[in-house]
């Protein structure tokens, strides 16, 4: 049987799981250019640009929230060095979705900023979650990592408020359906309740349990 626990990758092999990464996390901006040229980009394509780009990224904070839980528990080590990977992808899917918002639907009409904002609050949750992803963005690099120390954990920690944020942002913005938005508001409570302090220490005392009874 197959065991995936056992799993080992080699630095190569690492390479082209970021590379199979990389081609998940590009192919949707391909098909999404396509279908906005072809012309299928439904009735409303500013829109459907607008929403196809959020969803991408509240799709990469998901795989990115989804990295850790699986590493650890399949013990996966190598699985931890593709989360800057993906991480980035949350970074511009936001940003392909901000410059939409700004470009498409604005026609960059700072003025307009100001008053859609007061008519739709949920831009500004929108926008503060985009501030966090740009700084941890700005501050993934390693020699980044090193100089700032705990700062910089501290800082990364930013990603949790963003999987609450982010989710508010879209269930806020539809205004019918809402069992999308209610799905991912679901997933990304799962995902960090997988976090809390309780079930980090349920799992550490299982694992205690475990090593013991192996003596």
């Amino acid at each position: 049987m197959f065991n995936i626990t056992a799993l080992r990758v080699t630095p190569k092999q690492l390479l082209w799981v970021k590379l199979v990464f990389h081609l998940i996390g590009l192919i949707p901006i391909a098909w999404l250019v396509f279908t906005v040229l072809s012309g299928r980009a439904g009735g409303d394509p500013v829109q459907h640009i607008i929403h196809f780009t959020g969803i991408g990224a509240l799709n990469a904070l998901a795989a990115t929230l989804l990295i850790s839980p699986l590493a650890k528990g399949l013990k996966l080590g190598w699985l931890m060095q593709t989360r800057r990977l993906v991480g980035l992808y949350v970074f511009a899917y936001a940003t392909l979705h901000i410059v939409a918002f700004f470009s498409l639907d604005l026609l960059f009409a700072w003025e307009l900023f100001f008053s859609e904002v007061a008519k739709r609050p949920y831009i500004l949750v929108g926008a503060l979650a985009y501030v966090i992803v740009t700084a941890l963005a700005l501050t993934s690099f390693k020699a980044l990592m090193r100089k700032m120390g705990r700062r910089w954990q501290t800082l990364h920690n930013g990603v949790y408020i963003v999987a609450i944020l982010a989710p508010i942002h879209f269930y806020w913005s539809v205004k019918s359906e809402i069992i999308e938005p209610s799905l991912y508001i679901l997933g990304f409570s799962l995902l960090l309740a997988w976090r809390l302090p309780i079930w980090q220490k349920k799992r550490s005392s299982r694992i205690a349990m475990a090593a013991e009874g192996k003596r």
